[in-house]
């Protein structure tokens, strides 16, 4: 499927390319196809492409004065034959400990939603998520399939520090925190696997387009787990999917 994009300039060295602006698989699909037919043709002046939700952005290594041969050579590449079916994923399996001493807005939670505890946990774990991009803080998930009934807003009043591997729900989102910072998800859990370290060849495991599935675990599990991490041994569960 072919979309009518836009584009334009995006301060003096950038091009902005725009999907329609909603959370949707095909949208994300023909953004990483796009991205992938671009970074394949090799231009020397495209420094860098970068992704998000329903959106590209072409960084040149000089300023584009002249926007329209530029959109016409990136329309062209958008042009060409598909390689989506170039495009393959993982799904993860990451685990979560939803024990009241680290899903610290569980209760709440439960309140608002005239929802049990336990059936909150067992929406959030059983849905299979996808990755839409990564950013706000390196290798924080944005992760859409939330079940619509977890929907919840961002907090009023944001923490000034939210834990390393904190599992949140903002709005029709849910995400993982990979490390220490102040954030205004709401907190059902947390993970003992690291999403993000700089000493290793791929810091973040995950890409967009990958999927992600929470598996609960108990406290003594996490703990287990936590231990095996930073023991450098904990291998997290993964197979191969495509788009």
């Amino acid at each position: 499927m072919k979309y009518n994009l836009s584009y334009k300039l995006y301060g003096e060295r950038a091009v902005l390319i725009e999907w329609p602006q909603e959370i949707s698989e095909n949208i994300l699909k023909d953004v990483l196809s796009f991205k992938l037919k671009i970074e394949k043709f090799n231009l020397k002046q495209i420094l860098e492409v970068k992704q998000s939700y329903c959106s590209l952005l072409v960084i040149y290594d000089f300023c584009v004065e002249n926007l329209k041969p530029e959109i016409s050579t990136i329309k062209k590449i958008y042009d060409k034959k598909s390689e989506a079916e170039e495009l393959s994923f993982r799904q993860w399996v990451v685990p979560v400990c939803y024990d009241d001493v680290l899903g610290l807005d569980l209760e709440e939670l439960s309140e608002q939603k005239k929802m049990s505890k336990s059936e909150i946990i067992q929406l959030h774990s059983e849905s299979i998520y996808t990755t839409y991009f990564i950013g706000f803080l390196p290798g924080f998930l944005y992760l859409g399939g939330l079940n619509e009934r977890l929907n919840t807003p961002r907090k009023s009043t944001p923490r000034l520090q939210v834990e390393k591997g904190a599992v949140a729900i903002g709005g029709n989102q849910t995400g993982i925190y990979p490390m220490a910072s102040p954030g205004g998800w709401n907190i059902i859990g947390n993970t003992p696997v690291s999403l993000f370290d700089i000493d290793k060849k791929l810091p973040c495991f995950v890409k967009p387009g990958d999927k992600i599935k929470f598996k609960p675990v108990s406290l003594e599990e996490y703990n287990g787990i936590k231990a095996l991490v930073e023991a450098g041994l904990y291998q997290v569960e993964s197979k191969e999917v495509y788009g």
